[in-house]
């Protein structure tokens, strides 16, 4: 198989589908990769690095020729041209919030297979969960910052100091992003509080955290409640292949103490807080009703050396199997046909198929 790896070209996303690692990887399974030049520098790796592990560093335009395509991020407006009908495009594609991009998927013909949307037999996601994992705890992180009083916030912090109270934390959703962020915030110090539809899983997080978390069922009242109370807001909501659940409107944002944070990790599903919209990693807040929203879709492009390598962790069994069976491997394996999106001009899976009907 001829597989190419573009640079990424949305907004300071340094990460990069494959990392050396993975390079020779396929190269030993004599597979012919090319890489477009710097593709991974922000990630750390040189192209020295991908012609040690056996690569053709090359164009961009010579990257985009291959047969299968390995990226982190969905292709962007300019990069639409370069798609085929005979081409296999493997990355994080998020189609639900984006129906230009499912448009031109659909015009070029190509088997566009997202990320997102691999999926176990037991339900699990193991190509989203360890970019969720950084998102989850990231989040936190940032929330932190943007709480400081020079970056527009209240001037929070989290932890707290004895005599004054502890900063109050609210995840919506507690999946992967919203108990890694629970971790996170647990470890500051912070007052935290996770709502979420599931009871079993909430029994699960009470297992996991035990009281040093309070634990809601997640439902109007509850949101209504907590949400006007919290110092950092997360969205954290998942459904796989669909467009997020609005659980926060505008009117309950406007509740919320002015320069409290708002950190959507679903933005990238249109998000589950009304207010909230993509941003980017140069321009990533914005305030909405004295409340500073962030809402950077490529949130783990922020720390590329840990997010490359523990993404290419999960991807390369796949990428492999494809290389070496092309489109076989979709009849082979389950949970890769589940990720496929779009093929040969139609859509397939099902959460898409309802989000874009009139695609159909």
């Amino acid at each position: 198989m001829r597989i190419g790896l573009p640079k990424e070209t949305k907004d300071q996303e340094f990460r990069v589908g494959l990392s050396p690692s993975s390079v020779r990887a396929l190269v030993d399974r004599h597979h012919f990769v090319v890489v477009e030049t710097n593709a991974g520098e922000g990630s750390g790796f040189s192209d020295g690095d991908y012609e040690a592990a056996g690569a053709t560093i090359a164009s961009k335009e010579s990257a985009w020729a291959q047969d299968l395509i390995v990226k982190v991020k969905e292709p962007l407006p300019p990069e639409y041209g370069f798609l085929r009908n005979d081409q296999i495009l493997f990355t994080y594609l998020h189609l639900a919030a984006d129906e230009a991009l499912t448009t031109a998927l659909l015009r070029s013909g190509v088997c566009g297979i997202a990320y997102e949307t691999v999926e176990t037999s037991d339900r699990r996601l193991p190509l989203l969960m360890p970019m969720s994992a950084i998102a989850g705890r990231l989040s936190v992180q940032i929330g932190a910052r943007f709480l400081e009083r020079q970056q527009g916030g209240r001037g929070v912090l989290l932890g707290g100091v004895p005599g004054v109270a502890p900063g109050n934390v609210v995840i919506l959703g507690g999946g992967v992003v919203g108990s890694e962020a629970a971790k996170m915030a647990i470890g500051l110090g912070a007052q935290v509080t996770i709502l979420d539809v599931n009871v079993d899983r909430l029994t699960e997080l009470e297992h996991l955290f035990g009281s040093r978390v309070t634990l809601l069922y997640s439902s109007i009242s509850p949101i209504e409640a907590v949400v006007p109370q919290a110092d950092l807001l997360i969205g954290a909501v998942l459904v796989p292949g669909k467009k997020a659940p609005t659980l926060v409107p505008r009117s309950l944002i406007a509740q919320m103490r002015s320069g409290s944070v708002v950190v959507d990790v679903a933005v990238d599903q249109g998000g589950c807080i009304e207010t909230i919209h993509p941003t980017s990693h140069s321009a990533p807040t914005y305030s909405d009703s004295g409340v500073l929203h962030y809402g950077v879709p490529n949130m783990p492009g922020a720390v590329p050396w840990t997010a490359t390598q523990a993404l290419n962790n999960s991807t390369l069994p796949y990428v492999l199997k494809l290389a070496d069976r092309g489109l076989g491997a979709i009849e082979q394996d389950p949970a890769l046909a589940l990720g496929v999106n779009v093929r040969a001009g139609k859509l397939i899976h099902p959460a898409v198929r309802s989000v874009f009907p009139h695609l159909i």
